[in-house]
C-alpha cells in the first residue's frame, strides 16, 4: 500500500506542479532551461508510474474490501470508459469540436475513467488509485480553465471530419483496451 501511495504522491504531485508550484517550475525552467525541467519531469513521472503499477498490483494480491459492487456497475463502467476514450482521443486530434467545446477533454476523460472504476471496484487500493486520479483531474481541470480565462484562450473547431475521426479513434482505442489490453496489462477481463 505504501508503494501505491508513494507513486501517487510523486506522479500526481508532479503533474500538479502548474497548480501548486508554478513559481518553482518557472524558476527551474528559467535557471536550468526547459529541457532540464522536461528531463526531471519525465524521469520522476516514470518512477512514480512504476510505483503506482507495482503498488496497485500489491493491493490486488491482498485486497481489503470496502464494498462489493453489483455486477451491473461493470456494465456502466464499460460504457463510461468508452466516453473516456473518446475524450482522450479528442485531446490529440487537432481542431475537433469536442476539444473546442470542452477545452480540456483529457482531464474530463480522466474524471469519467476514475469515476467509472470507483463505481465498479470496492477495494481500498481501488479507492486510493481511482479516487486520487479523480480528485487530481477535478483540481487540474479547474486550474486549466482558470488559466484559459486569464489568458483569453479559446479552442477552435475544424471540419466535421475531425469529429468522426475523434469518435472513431476513441472507439477503436476503447475496443482494443476493453477486449485485449486490459486483460493483458492489468489481468482483468472487463467482459468476462
Amino acid at each position: 500500500m505504501l508503494m501505491l501511495i508513494a507513486g501517487l504522491v510523486i506522479f500526481l504531485g508532479l503533474h500538479s506542479s502548474r497548480i501548486f508550484a508554478d513559481d518553482f517550475r518557472a524558476g527551474i525552467i528559467a535557471s536550468r532551461g526547459e529541457n532540464v525541467w522536461k528531463a526531471i519531469y519525465a524521469a520522476l513521472s516514470i518512477g512514480g508510474f512504476v510505483l503506482i503499477v507495482y503498488g496497485y498490483g500489491e493491493t490486488r494480491l491482498a485486497p481489503i474490501t470496502l464494498w462489493n459492487p453489483p455486477v451491473w456497475t461493470r456494465h456502466i463502467a464499460a460504457l463510461l470508459t468508452l466516453f473516456a476514450f473518446i475524450l482522450l482521443a479528442a485531446a490529440y486530434i487537432p481542431k475537433n469540436p469536442i476539444k473546442a467545446k470542452l477545452a480540456h477533454p483529457m482531464l474530463i476523460g480522466t474524471k469519467v475513467w476514475a469515476a467509472a472504476h470507483l463505481l465498479a471496484n470496492g477495494n481500498v487500493g481501488d479507492v486510493l488509485l481511482f479516487g486520487s486520479f479523480l480528485v487530481w483531474a477535478i483540481l487540474c481541470f479547474r486550474a486549466a480553465k482558470k488559466r484559459d480565462r486569464t489568458a483569453g484562450k479559446t479552442y477552435q473547431s475544424g471540419p466535421a471530419l475531425t469529429l468522426f475521426a475523434t469518435v472513431g479513434l476513441g472507439i477503436l482505442l476503447w475496443a482494443a483496451f476493453a477486449f485485449y489490453l486490459h486483460a493483458a496489462w492489468i489481468g482483468v477481463r472487463p467482459f468476462g
